[in-house]
Order: structure tokens, then sequence, then C-alpha cells
């Protein structure tokens, strides 16, 4: 005689669907939410002071082209991409007259002034300097003095010493952003453990309430 088996409900536990769903999700937006995985970059800036500005008379010192950034971003992105290759060839012509004067106000766009000091660190003018809301470029640089024939020094010694210092520079800067990296997020767990505890023992809770009840039934 063959027995006939009894049809079953299907059991769907849900404390497990919120765990391998919800919670993730919410700790995703959580973290958004507080920029958790903003990362955050800096720029080295000096600024002279107004004294030295007045002192070498910087505002004299060449005949300035001037670059006046508005805020209308196309308009603004183009005359920068102007200044760039102006800049190029004062460099290359050793320009002793000529200079640039870049000029922002209010309404400037931020990225434009970070895009503006990413040129200067390509394009490595010798002198420039920022007073007020103006930026001063002077793009000359003076040629290396050739050896006479008569002098005793013939050959220039390279021992690499620049090459060894640029690459110490490099790995220095490398572990140091790691190292910040690290401390930060040691940081943020720090002071957001008390949450993440909350929330892991709420769903072992709810878990064993959930087990609990199934057993019973």
């Amino acid at each position: 005689m063959i027995e006939k088996r009894e049809k079953r409900k299907k059991i769907f536990y849900v404390p497990g669907m919120i765990s391998l769903v919800l919670i993730p999700l919410v700790c995703i937006v959580y973290f958004y939410k507080t920029n958790a995985f903003k990362v955050y970059g800096a720029i080295n800036l000096a600024l002279p002071n107004k004294g030295d500005f007045e002192k070498y008379e910087v505002e004299n010192l060449r005949e300035y082209k001037v670059y006046k950034f508005s805020g209308n971003e196309f308009d603004d992105k183009k005359k920068l991409n102007e200044m760039r290759f102006y800049l190029r060839k004062l460099s290359n012509e050793k320009d002793t007259i000529n200079g640039i004067k870049l000029q922002y106000n209010a309404k400037t766009n931020y990225d434009i002034f970070i895009k503006t000091l990413d040129v200067l660190a390509i394009e490595n003018p010798p002198t420039w300097g920022m007073f007020g809301n103006n930026i001063y470029i002077i793009a000359n640089s003076n040629s290396p003095k050739k050896v006479k024939k008569n002098s005793s020094v013939t050959h220039t010694m390279n021992c690499g010493t620049m090459e060894v210092m640029k690459q110490q520079a490099y790995w220095e800067q490398k572990n140091r952003k790691e190292e910040e990296t690290r401390v930060f997020q040691v940081s943020f767990f720090a002071q957001k453990w008390k949450l993440i505890f909350c929330a892991y023992a709420g769903l072992i809770f709810l878990n064993i309430f959930a087990l609990v009840k199934l057993n019973k039934r």
C-alpha cells in the first residue's frame, strides 16, 4: 500500500532574507550619506604676503597677457587651454618681457582654479605666485652657462642623486597616503563600532526570536 505524502506549506525564513538583502543595502546607503567612501585630496599652495608683492613690484615686472575667468564653463576652459599653450611658448622662447596674469572672481568655478594649478604643475614655470584674486606667471628661465674651453672642468659628473631623491619622494608620498587611508579607516570604525554592534546584536535577537517561533509551530 502506497502511503500518500502530506503536502506541507513552504517555510520562508524572513530574517535570513533581511540579513542577506536589506542590511547590506541599508549599510551602503548609510555609508554614502556619511561620505564614508569619499577620498580626500590636497594640493600644496603657498601664498606670498603683500609685502613681498610690493617689494619686488610684481605688477610691473612684465607685460602681462590677462585671462579673466568669469564663471562661464565653456569660455573658461577655452581660456585655460589658450593660457597653457601661451605659457609653453613663453617658456620655450625664454621670454623676459611678457608674462601671464590670471584673474578670478566670485563667479569663477572652483574646478577651473584647480585645473589652473594642474596646468602650472605640469608646465612647471620657474616663477609664479598668487596675490589676492590674481595669479602672476613669469615663464622665463635663464640658460645654464657654458663652460669655457680653457676651463679645467671638461666633464660633468652625474651620480644619479636627483633621480634617487625623486624616487624617494615618490615612495614617501605613496606611503604617507597609504598610512593616512589606514588611519582614516581605523578612526571611522572606532567611531561607528557602537552602531555596527547594535545592528549586529539586533540581527542576532531577531534570528533567535524567529527560530523559536518556528519551532513552536
